[in-house]
């Protein structure tokens, strides 16, 4: 049509030598080898001045069309992120192909066929072995290293893949990794199975563990712990700090006893849930792709795991007064090189770490209180509909955020912080005055919140005290 000069889409005839209109189909080079063909319109007129002015308009249209949705602007666009994935996707290929040379062939074949693992005949399934494990590597800027270091740090900015990357690069920092010749494959596939058995609750969540854990390397940091304790403690503070609830159902050791859950009935009523979350971490470690103590000999893997036991059974706040005033008759006299009281301090640091959300930022803290409360509520819905006893601080009937964090803050977190503060003056400052903050700001909510119901005429709640 362009070499005629025509319009697109015009029909054409094929003439043959004497006129005649030819059929266009396969026979035609069998019937037609040595004939000479025309190729003519079917039309013999010219488009008319309506059929060019309507042609015209389209052309117009279109060129209107492209300007206003910048048809033109958005192929450029396009065009440039499709270069630039091709630029990431060859970068990670290298980078991907880097980190293959760590895996020994006898590796890569358990990877690829190790079966999976239950945990008890549950119907639970720990996560399945993966090649080479990988998450999407966020770069840490300096600042956000520095940042991490500091119990300011806001871990509500931060997506899955970019606190697997903090995690890794704690470890890293803490010269775990290198120290300990861990393979650092089996330190990201570890971290990847990790996030995969922590669920979906409002509070005992993933970012719940990588809050404790953070907090327990800015205590390391701030307190030079490094300093006074052996790596081998070090290591099992991060990593009871990383596994201390995994597998978390979102509701507390209460209601599995009174509910008479599988749990409770398997650990006889004792911490259920802190012992399923050892038992968990265990099996985890047992798969080879993700048993970062695989150097270790037997005896120092016995001792390691008995550390990280302890840390984790210590989270129950059932026995929190117990262990707070084991600590107290200890910290007067505290002697580094006593074993007993070096396990006794850990076990209050990673307590520490379990409740410090009151000792972030306000804009940090509070948003944890309303995870909790709301996992608490949930509870408390679900003890009514089963005729259960419900705790008056889970009642969402009962309950107000400000009664709920002054006897928590003051009878609870204030003293175990004075109490670690006789041994570490430096926590004053940025933890302990956080504390005294937020229980004054609260006390003032509840005394606009008091006012607010004396005038409606409701009774005051009197209850002030809650506990994870």
């Amino acid at each position: 049509c362009t070499v005629l000069g025509i319009p697109r889409n015009t029909t054409l005839s094929l003439l043959d030598s004497t006129g005649a209109m030819v059929s266009i189909d396969p026979t035609i080079v069998k019937w037609y080898e040595f004939e000479l063909f025309c190729v003519v319109p079917s039309y013999t007129f010219l488009p008319t001045d309506k059929e060019e002015l309507f042609q015209n308009v389209l052309t117009q249209v279109a060129e209107q069309f492209s300007r206003a949705f910048k048809i033109n602007e958005l192929k450029t666009e396009v065009t440039n992120r499709v270069a630039m994935l091709e630029k990431r996707v060859e970068r990670e290929s290298h980078s991907t192909v880097s980190v293959c040379v760590f895996i020994s062939p006898q590796r890569r074949s358990s990877l690829l066929h190790h079966s999976d693992s239950n945990f008890l005949d549950d119907k639970k399934k720990l996560t399945p072995r993966r090649d080479v494990p990988s998450y999407p590597k966020y770069h840490l800027s300096q600042e956000t290293v520095e940042a991490l270091r500091h119990p300011t740090f806001d871990v509500w900015q931060w997506e899955t893949n970019e606190m697997l990357s903090c995690l890794e690069h704690m470890y890293n920092d803490l010269d775990l990794v290198k120290g300990f010749n861990m393979n650092p494959i089996t330190l990201k596939s570890w971290l990847l199975c990790i996030h995969d058995n922590y669920q979906v609750n409002p509070f005992h969540n993933f970012r719940h563990c990588f809050c404790v854990t953070q907090m327990m390397y800015s205590m390391i940091c701030l307190c030079s712990l490094q300093e006074i304790f052996t790596q081998v403690d070090i290591l099992i503070l991060m990593t009871a700090a990383v596994c201390h609830d995994l597998q978390h159902p979102g509701y507390n050791n209460t209601y599995q006893i009174n509910a008479r859950t599988e749990l409770a009935v398997r650990y006889n009523d004792i911490s259920p849930l802190e012992n399923h979350h050892c038992a968990v971490a265990f099996q985890i470690f047992s798969q080879p792709d993700c048993n970062i103590f695989s150097t270790f000999d037997a005896e120092a893997f016995k001792q390691i795991r008995q550390g990280i036991i302890t840390l984790i059974l210590a989270t129950d706040m059932a026995r929190h007064g117990e262990i707070l005033d084991s600590f107290k008759h200890k910290v007067d006299r505290f002697d580094f090189s006593d074993e007993e009281h070096v396990t006794c301090l850990k076990m209050v640091l990673i307590k520490c770490c379990d409740i410090s959300n009151e000792v972030r930022p306000m804009e940090v803290a509070e948003p944890w209180v309303d995870c909790l409360l709301e996992e608490y509520f949930m509870q408390s819905d679900r003890e009514k509909a089963e005729s259960l006893p419900v705790a008056p601080f889970m009642d969402r009937e009962k309950v107000t955020k400000p009664t709920a964090q002054i006897g928590f803050i003051k009878f609870v977190l204030i003293p175990m912080f004075e109490t670690v503060m006789k041994l570490f003056p430096q926590i004053d400052k940025v933890m302990i005055q956080p504390l005294r903050e937020s229980r004054d700001r609260y006390e003032e909510l509840k005394q606009i919140d008091d006012a607010m119901r004396e005038e409606e005429g409701k009774p005051t709640n009197l209850y002030q005290g809650m506990s994870t």
